[in-house]
């Protein structure tokens, strides 16, 4: 079947994040869902896939949450299940920042939406920075934007403070895949005195999902993290794989690169390994190329595949 695949997240107060975990595995376990949401005190987040009435019956179930009618939702395809299980976990946080005074259900840059957002980026008054990791702006970005080069979005308030600590810009855009960093990134930086704050709308996804490719000052493909493992304009599946040693995204051109080993290494992770660990890497790959085979051989002769949804 084709799926239907819905990101989300809605910052607002849950009392009792434990009570809204317990409902929602009973509300939505007969949906067939995969993927995994997050729930925190401070709102829920995460991504699901399933037929697209079940992701509209799901969706329906979380706007019924309290303070979630108007919940940020983007839709994409998928031909294959984007995740193997279903998961509702509980977080200290939604996105993990580590920066409690940083409240977007207080304070939050403002929205720009995305055919607004080439004018603001091509201010030269405007600093235009990616709240994103190093991994992910590696696959694009937006023309002329900083790249902070974190590991984690924990580390983007020191470096946010620490390259604007003599100089603080006027004006700040920030952007991240969805919208959600940037709820969080934009109240942290409005904190430290910054006025005009601004962050896209949506995120990347929508901005490619609006913007026309020819009007578009996006560069490359948006790390998602899903299977697709990045899209392009229109959300079309991009070129880049992921390593399944270390889940960092490979480029296209990155494949020729010494160490790269479908399922085993990248060029990245391929000293960081043992012989042992890439031993049983490439056990699991003949594995999996063994289970590929027995699927196909089954639809062959009309046997039914299915997702695993556990």
């Amino acid at each position: 079947m084709a799926y239907r695949i819905a990101a989300l997240y809605q910052f607002t107060r849950f009392d009792d994040p434990s009570g809204v975990r317990a409902h929602l595995l009973d509300a939505l376990g007969s949906l067939e869902l995969c993927g995994t949401l997050l729930v925190a005190k401070e709102g829920i987040n995460g991504t699901i896939a399933s037929s697209e009435p079940s992701v509209e019956a799901a969706i329906a179930t979380l706007r019924a949450l309290p303070g979630c009618a108007e919940m940020d939702v983007k839709y994409a395809t998928a031909e294959t299940a984007p995740y193997r299980w279903f998961k509702v976990k509980l977080k200290r946080e939604i996105v993990t920042m580590g920066v409690p005074e940083a409240d977007p259900c207080t304070c939050v840059g403002a929205y720009v939406a995305p055919e607004d957002w080439n004018d603001l980026i091509s201010d030269p008054g405007t600093v235009v920075v990616d709240t994103r990791n190093d991994y992910e702006v590696g696959l694009g970005s937006f023309e002329g934007a900083i790249n902070p080069e974190t590991l984690s979005f924990r580390d983007f308030p020191t470096w946010f403070k620490a390259r604007f600590s003599d100089a603080p810009p006027q004006r700040v855009a920030l952007f991240c895949t969805g919208g959600i960093r940037c709820e969080k990134a934009t109240s942290f930086v409005k904190q430290l005195g910054i006025e005009d704050v601004f962050h896209l709308e949506g995120g990347i996804l929508r901005y490619l999902e609006t913007v026309p490719e020819a009007e578009s000052l996006w560069r490359g493909e948006c790390f998602v993290f899903d299977e697709r493992v990045a899209v392009g304009h229109g959300l079309a599946p991009g070129t880049a794989i992921l390593c399944r040693a270390c889940k960092y995204p490979v480029r296209a051109d990155e494949v020729s690169l010494p160490g790269y080993e479908a399922g085993i290494s990248c060029a990245r992770c391929v000293d960081q390994t043992t012989d042992a660990q890439k031993a049983r890497f490439r056990e699991r790959q003949r594995q999996l190329a063994l289970a590929r085979r027995r699927a196909q051989q089954s639809r062959g002769t009309g046997g039914e595949g299915h997702a695993d949804h556990r």
